[in-house]
């Protein structure tokens, strides 16, 4: 058995944990209705943000060494299996409603993506030649300026497009890391364009997911992120690097793609939105801080101060007058 189906699965789980954590901390955080990367500093001044962030970045590592065995388009669509994790966490810990129409269409989701893992063949990965590095290059101002575009969007379609596009970020990095995890030594890996291409894919999807996430709906925004990672990267694969559709199993490759891009555009339409941990931390906050509310002055109410126990009834009510004004 090769360590790649291992790597994999620790990936899977980092991943699906990864979701959860950051979705709670998002949804700590006011929101914002520009791509500003001052919400990535805010985030980061949550415990349980970095948390979510740690848990992240060991899921690529294991999903990068997972890599050097799997074909890419099977370690991405077997990674979008990380938002069953983060669907059961948020039903156990955060009591997380999900409507049935949901259900379906992550069921559905479900389907496609592993008739697009059945249907793989794996083979070996070519190097990307300087033409095809410039184009991976290009897609970082691209996705950004996309970004800014959608972040205008709310509710269950802002997280669905911004998740989208965060996707296609991460695709991009698990494009770029296929070729770089075959580096023979560190220097060939540290002087490789493809690192830096990486890690900037890196912070451009990690801020359009944090987008995504304050929008609503958690289980959309991963959803179009998964399936934006999962899809594009199938395509480059096939196309690109070699990989290959096992023989006579190309049709289950086309049921595949339609049931998971399908599941992500209804999923705008159907998501609810989890706002009852931002409704909940919000409720928490404004009561520490508001100010506390006056004792009444009527006068059947006993009065902590003697002094004013004695007072007239009609005393009373002049005070109360006064205090109004």
């Amino acid at each position: 058995m090769s360590f790649g189906w291992v790597f994999l699965g620790a990936s899977v789980a980092g991943y699906g944990v990864a979701n959860f954590l950051q979705s709670v901390a998002a949804a700590r955080v006011s929101v914002h209705s520009k791509l500003d990367p001052g919400l990535l500093l805010k985030l980061a001044g949550h415990r349980i943000y970095v948390a979510g962030l740690l848990c992240q970045l060991a899921a690529f590592a294991f999903a990068f060494f997972a890599r050097r065995d799997l074909p890419l388009f099977l370690v991405q669509t077997a990674v979008a299996a990380g938002l069953g994790v983060t669907v059961l966490l948020g039903v156990a810990l955060l009591h997380w409603r999900h409507p049935v129409s949901e259900v379906v269409l992550l069921g559905t989701l479900v389907l496609g993506l592993t008739a697009l893992i059945i249907s793989a063949e794996v083979s070996q990965s070519r190097p990307l030649n300087p033409v095809e590095v410039a184009a991976l290059a290009l897609t970082v101002p691209i996705v950004g300026l996309l970004g800014r575009l959608a972040v205008k969007l709310h509710g269950a379609p802002g997280s669905v497009a911004l998740g989208a596009l965060s996707g296609l970020s991460f695709g991009a990095v698990a494009i770029a890391s296929r070729p770089l995890a075959g580096a023979h030594s560190l220097g060939a890996f540290v002087t490789d364009p493809l690192l830096y291409i990486l890690l900037a894919h890196t912070v451009v999807g990690q801020l359009l997911l944090g987008l995504a996430m304050q929008r609503g709906s958690t289980t959309a925004a991963v959803a179009s992120m998964d399936a934006a990672a999962a899809i594009p990267p199938a395509l480059v694969g096939l196309l690109l690097l070699g990989d290959r559709i096992a023989p006579g199993r190309g049709w289950l490759a086309a049921v595949g793609f339609v049931l998971a891009l399908g599941s992500v555009l209804l999923l705008s339409r159907y998501a609810e939105p989890q706002h009852h941990v931002r409704e909940k931390y919000e409720g928490r906050e404004r009561r520490r801080c508001a100010p506390e509310a006056p004792r009444s002055l009527d006068p059947g109410d006993a009065h902590p101060l003697s002094a004013t126990r004695n007072v007239p009834k009609n005393q009373h009510v002049r005070t109360g007058r006064a205090s109004a004004r």
